[in-house]
């Protein structure tokens, strides 16, 4: 059998929550199946070793997607090309894209359709875009996968699709992350936070992250405990950055607030193992991978108890209502305060975390392969 994926997505050579799944599920998919062939589609400038693998070829495909106009002119003119030269039995899309006049088989990998609910919070070319294309894609699709239950099931009402072909193939947990001793946290916090306790986001700060409520809820942390914690924000801001520097700007507490930037995977690990807790508290979420990245390094969450945050974090996180300041406040109230609690959100999430690995969202994967190209 032979199977071609899409991985342009792997055009940003610092990858985020989709590019880390690319990279994991498709890299053990590929190791998993040494006897299927994989065609694997990337940008003219990748040159990274993920797929490094006896039974793979890389294709690499001009033009570079820069632009929505250049999608259509790689799904609908290059990528029809390609697959009636090499007639793989199946096409696998790591961005969810498809060609809607190819008639090969495609599954597109749908994380989330947080923009059918939010357009405004992202470009309008995308936008359009993505409003015209996604639904189409949908229909067109043979299989659609997806990362959690609650992404089925908004694809399956919105797209009004039989919930059947829908497949959630789940999400793993990158491998460097694990619990630091104590050495290792106090030096992280010597570094980071002047030697204080913090609480910790990571992710970009897109609007459906919920930053501005995260400051403002610290800020009534700070003002109810007087206690001498900071907040640590990591990742880049993409987006209108006006709401977050407001709110910023207005803190009484914003010299205990800390914006990292980007940080390396190794930086990542070390402020997310040394963190208190991680604070979590988007309004929207096809998965949450940052909570299972916390599980694994020992660190216990507060999370959002809306879309797809509850079925990840099970009962080893302290929920809180994304849209109120007060709750978000209130579960960085009650952590603070008990080190028992803390203790058993740490021990459930090393539990809830054996959930979760990239061999079994590659092998559901695989599973999704094999009901398209009727494979046992």
């Amino acid at each position: 059998m032979t199977v071609a994926i899409n991985c342009w997505i792997l055009r940003n050579k610092k990858l985020d929550g989709i590019g880390y799944f690319t990279v994991n599920a498709v890299a053990n998919l590929i190791k998993n199946h040494p006897e299927v062939q994989f065609k694997i589609l990337c940008d003219k400038k990748f040159t990274e070793d993920y797929f490094d693998f006896a039974n793979v070829t890389k294709h690499k495909i001009f033009p570079a997607l820069r632009h929505p106009l250049l999608y259509v002119f790689y799904m609908e003119v290059v990528l029809p090309f390609f697959l009636r030269k090499h007639k793989p039995d199946v096409m696998v899309s790591a961005d969810g894209y498809l060609s809607l006049s190819s008639s090969c088989k495609q599954i597109p990998i749908i994380y989330d359709i947080n923009f059918e609910h939010k357009p405004g919070d992202i470009k309008l070319k995308n936008r359009i875009y993505f409003k015209f294309f996604f639904k189409r894609f949908a229909r067109k699709a043979k299989r659609i996968a997806t990362i959690s239950e609650y992404s089925k099931k908004d694809i399956a009402d919105y797209y009004k699709l039989d919930s059947s072909t829908i497949d959630n193939v789940s999400c793993g947990i990158n491998s460097n992350f694990s619990p630091l001793d104590e050495q290792q946290i106090s030096e992280v916090k010597n570094k980071w936070s002047g030697g204080k306790p913090y609480y910790f986001f990571v992710g970009s700060m897109h609007p459906r992250k919920n930053i501005k409520r995260l400051i403002d809820a610290f800020n009534l942390f700070k003002q109810k405990t007087g206690s001498n914690f900071k907040l640590i924000l990591a990742g880049s801001i993409l987006w209108s950055k006006t709401e977050i520097e407001d709110s910023y700007t207005n803190s009484p507490y914003k010299e205990d607030i800390i914006f990292t930037g980007r940080l390396s995977d190794e930086d990542l690990q070390k402020m997310l193992g040394a963190a208190y807790a991680l604070s979590f508290v988007p309004i929207f979420e096809g998965f949450g991978l940052p909570i299972v990245e916390a599980f694994q390094s020992g660190v216990p969450v507060i999370c959002s108890n809306v879309t797809s945050m509850p079925e990840v974090a099970g009962n080893a996180a302290l929920m809180v209502d994304p849209f109120s300041i007060d709750s978000i406040a209130e579960g960085m109230v009650t952590l603070s305060k008990n080190n028992e609690l803390r203790n058993q959100l740490i021990a459930k999430g090393h539990i809830q975390k054996q959930l979760f690995s990239w061999s079994r969202t590659a092998g559901l994967l695989w599973e999704s392969i094999c009901k398209v190209t009727g494979v046992k």
